[in-house]
């Protein structure tokens, strides 16, 4: 974080000092919600949950050399007291952020939003110093803290927003305002929170609308591909940029091809060039979000040879997210079991088939959540397309909807034991173990509520050891 002093944040906060004898000391360390990393110059946000109250780790941050505690009570050691310390973090985020030269770049959209956000980062850390969200953590403290980490030396500000309602991304964009912003796509993940595509929509689009005019340097960044995301070009006064397969996309794929591999590799066309690309990452699905992660980047003055080679080079910087593993008797394993919805399942599917060209295949699939009323339809849907992709074998892991997984598979006309149903990880670690062989390919995924990395890392360790457990 930029150097702040105690007093200062109090006053940025609306908050009350307590034990605290000189509040021109600063806080120079990052702003943090977990006591094992409070260090030297550091703030930490005391949150009282249902099992842990923050609170209770006051005298040990401190000793670790924290500054001081933002809580809601004195705690006997240096604190700010406020009322509610969620809102105390993004006033003092929005504080930061105005303060900062940075541009802020914001995106969302219901699918992609992590892998699409380490591109982004990836390829702009090149060109500049850039702070970007950790993992997935794009809510309401999430996205305070990442805002918080920035120093005066950040240049570019990446900053993934998730919402899971009307409001919430309205609420984000008015903590952290951003200069640049982008909207993927407009799918089914939380359909069953909102209620419909068209309130998704709805709320994606409070990104662009939070944006500055094009006089004042805004500019939106949408799918061209998607009707929800380009129908948002009017609720807009940014500049709008195009990406995606459409001919009137600005920045857009020619001669889209996965390499032997499974790795896309494409020619990037943008206004300012062309230049070919060749993808580390795992599946075509990945294309878009290469488009995306290119469009920013021209806009911040890249050109399409650096932003090719930036692609061709970056990596996964998250975890769980098509993490392809060779263990050393030939079989992979493709970990994607961070999370799931009916896009990414099927774009998971799809690279499956790609990776494991040739070879037998595996893919073992579980629940995904918050479909509401679709979700029956979409489960179904999903073990439908692992049949006619000629998906090898379907495990489906867990209750209800890991059946309703295996009967879309049975009624689209999957044979014997080609589609199983089991009941939970360990079953399908048991099941694979006796029948897995060397050269398989083994897609695990599902939504992050099952819990079906533990399959993936038995697998990995099993590769190791010899033997296979979940954990």
């Amino acid at each position: 974080m930029i150097a702040l002093s105690l007093a200062e944040i109090a006053e940025v906060v609306g908050g009350q000092t307590h034990d605290i004898p000189d509040p021109s000391v600063q806080v120079t360390g990052p702003v943090v919600r977990d006591s094992r990393e409070a260090g030297p110059g550091s703030l930490f946000a005391a949150f009282a949950g249902e099992r842990v109250d923050g609170h209770d780790f006051a005298a040990a941050v401190v000793e670790a050399g924290a500054v001081a505690v933002l809580g809601t009570r004195p705690v006997g050691v240096p604190a700010i007291v406020v009322d509610d310390v969620q809102t105390a973090l993004g006033a003092l985020a929005r504080h930061v952020v105005r303060r900062l030269g940075a541009t802020l770049v914001a995106l969302t959209g219901s699918a992609g939003k992590t892998s699409t956000k380490d591109l982004i980062a990836q390829v702009l850390q090149r060109k500049a110093p850039t702070v970007f969200t950790p993992g997935s953590l794009n809510n309401e403290i999430g996205l305070p803290l990442t805002a918080l980490s920035a120093t005066e030396e950040t240049k570019f500000l990446v900053l993934e927003m998730g919402a899971r309602g009307i409001g919430h991304i309205r609420y984000l964009t008015d903590l952290t305002p951003p200069k640049v912003g982008l909207v993927l796509n407009v799918g089914s993940a939380h359909i069953g929170e909102f209620g419909g595509r068209e309130q998704i929509a709805q709320a994606k689009g409070e990104l662009v609308e939070s944006l500055p005019s094009e006089a004042d340097g805004g500019t939106a960044i949408l799918n061209a591909d998607d009707p929800y995301v380009r129908a948002m070009a009017s609720r807009t006064k940014a500049k709008v940029i195009l990406f995606g397969e459409s001919g009137e996309a600005d920045v857009r794929a020619e001669n889209v091809r996965l390499t032997d591999t499974g790795q896309p590799s494409f020619r990037l066309h943008t206004p300012s060039g062309a230049s070919d690309v060749t993808m580390r990452l795992y599946g075509e699905h990945h294309v878009s979000n290469a488009l995306a992660a290119a469009a920013v980047a021209h806009e911040l003055g890249m050109s399409a040879d650096e932003i090719a080679v930036a692609l061709s080079e970056a990596g996964s910087l998250s975890r769980w997210r098509m993490e392809v593993t060779e263990r050393p008797d030939g079989v992979t394993v493709v970990n994607d079991a961070y999370n799931a919805n009916p896009e990414s399942m099927r774009a998971a599917l799809r690279a499956l088939v790609a990776i494991g060209k040739g070879r037998r295949t595996w893919a073992v699939l579980g629940k995904m959540a918050e479909l509401g009323d679709e979700a029956l339809a979409e489960h179904d849907a999903v073990g439908r397309l692992a049949v006619r992709l000629n998906v090898s074998k379907l495990v489906a892991v867990g209750g209800r909807e890991a059946a309703w997984l295996q009967l879309g598979a049975y009624n689209e006309g999957s044979w014997g034991e080609e589609s199983v149903h089991v009941s939970d990880a360990q079953a399908a670690v048991d099941l694979l173990r006796s029948e897995l062989r060397p050269g398989d390919v083994v897609l695990v995924k599902a939504s992050r509520s099952v819990g079906l990395e533990s399959v993936a890392q038995a697998l990995l360790e099993s590769g190791a050891e010899g033997e296979v457990s979940a954990r």
